[in-house]
């Protein structure tokens, strides 16, 4: 059997394959906690173009202009 215990080749590609899977999952759960945590701060152009306006930093026109190409009109 040569070192391989009671299962032979078989266990240890099985082990091999049980740690990959328990790795890769590990790493999309990482991965899907950043993204819930960072899709609730994102903000629509449209949003901070209203958030612009409202502060005085761009005028009437600026405003009416952008709003205009974001909407496609």
């Amino acid at each position: 059997m040569m070192g391989f215990g009671y299962f032979g080749w078989f266990g240890a590609v099985f082990m091999l394959l049980f740690w990959v899977l328990i790795i890769a999952g590990i790493v999309w759960f990482i991965k899907w906690l950043v993204e819930q945590s960072s899709s609730g701060s994102k903000k629509s152009a449209l949003e901070i173009l209203d958030e612009k306006y409202a502060r005085g930093e761009i005028d009437d026109e600026e405003y009416e202009r952008r709003r205009r190409r974001l909407l496609g009109e």
